[in-house]
């Protein structure tokens, strides 16, 4: 018996960034696991091993939605500076389109703090 290769078979190699990019896909604009292992030709499995991956190595973090990258900053002399905006005397108003269709609308004089606490009792709704 012979046995005959039907595809190409290649073994690709992914930095962490591209494999953060392909993990952090799922879910942008309702996009699933099969879709985003589609689009990327690899398989579901292997975007749930790079999940686990990332997770060990503290680059992504699904509980906190928030992701932490290293990079470098560049002296200040080299960075130009940019004016503040004065506060504006009357707030404008201001949208957020959250994962999960979820749609958020303020002012631009909303604390920050305050913010953060509602986007996430939003997420947590």
């Amino acid at each position: 018996m012979r046995g005959e290769v039907l595809g190409a078979e290649r073994r690709r190699r992914w930095s962490d960034e591209e494999k953060l990019g392909i993990v952090v896909s799922v879910g942008v604009d309702g996009a699933t696991v099969t879709q985003v292992a589609q689009r990327h030709e690899i398989t579901r499995q292997q975007i749930y091993a790079w999940r686990h991956e990332l997770k060990k190595k503290g680059l992504w973090s699904p509980e906190s939605g928030a992701l932490f990258l290293p990079f470098d900053i560049p002296p200040a002399h080299e960075v130009p500076a940019i004016p503040e905006a004065p506060p504006s005397a009357t707030p404008s108003p201001i949208e957020l389109r959250l994962p999960g269709g979820r749609c958020l609308r303020f002012d631009s004089n909303m604390e920050a703090a305050a913010l953060t606490r509602l986007i996430r009792a939003v997420e947590a709704a």
